[in-house]
């Protein structure tokens, strides 16, 4: 009979094992994905040497993206009649936008502490789902508390700036 429980413990700390692992790779995956969505992006807002500066007058709006008349800010930059700009809830039309180009030189996105935060909302969204897998599948509530706050927290923060 001792064989028997043995080779029961080692069972459950097989499965305890495997379900570590399992729910380690899902929260990375998803904290991964959240980073590649947002470095699209972030990288322009944030490694802003060598790239255009500039502003945008927002003239029209559809439903996707805004466009207005970019006047230039750093040296070697050109005035363009036409950038679009991201449609969010935070760009309206009359309105004057700092901005970075991407390097095509027809889209926009914004630049300084707002566009920062807002560039990085999606990690904060994988933030606050890779809490649920740690709370749940690893059941470490503590490290998915510190994940919730973190995701709330810049999420909040980029709607106050924005």
């Amino acid at each position: 009979m001792p064989s028997a429980v043995v080779s029961r413990q080692g069972a459950d700390a097989v499965l305890r094992f495997g379900r570590f692992a399992a729910m380690g790779a899902v929260t990375a995956l998803i904290l991964v994905a959240g980073v590649w969505a947002s470095w699209g992006s972030a990288q322009y807002v944030m490694l802003t040497k060598g790239r255009e500066r500039g502003t945008v007058e927002v003239g029209r709006c559809g439903e996707d993206v805004c466009a207005g008349p970019y006047r230039p800010l750093s040296p070697g930059s050109q005035p363009r009649e036409r950038v679009v700009l991201e449609r969010s809830a935070a760009v309206r039309e009359g309105r004057t936008y700092a901005v970075v180009l991407k390097p095509d030189g027809a889209e926009a996105v914004r630049s300084g502490p707002a566009g920062v935060l807002y560039a990085w909302v999606p990690m904060g969204g994988a933030l606050l789902l890779a809490s649920v897998v740690v709370a749940g599948g690893l059941r470490r509530v503590r490290a998915a508390w510190v994940l919730a706050g973190a995701g709330f927290a810049l999420i909040t923060a980029a709607f106050v700036v924005v």
